[in-house]
């Protein structure tokens, strides 16, 4: 049997399978992206595909802590999209 990779969410702190969170990255390069491969280079953080979740990041600045940089409000509004 095949083990299912697991990730913490940086928000609610769930242990929870890869593919129900999104990773959003800053490169070495400072800029912030949403990575869907899971696989682009540089520092990571998980999300869970959740709403609520994002709103709750987007207030409380969580991944501009995690990632020690600041994260645009695009960034948040495509999370969104994704999320819907």
């Amino acid at each position: 049997m095949k083990k299912i990779p697991q990730r913490t969410c940086v928000v609610t702190k769930e242990k929870l399978d890869k593919k129900d969170l999104i990773r959003i990255v800053r490169t070495p390069e400072q800029k912030v992206i949403i990575d869907e491969t899971g696989k682009a280079n540089g520092r990571g953080a998980y999300l869970k595909k959740d709403l609520d979740v994002i709103n709750k990041a987007q207030t409380k600045h969580i991944l501009d802590n995690i990632l020690n940089v600041k994260v645009e409000d695009s960034i948040y509004e495509e999370l969104k999209e994704i999320v819907k």
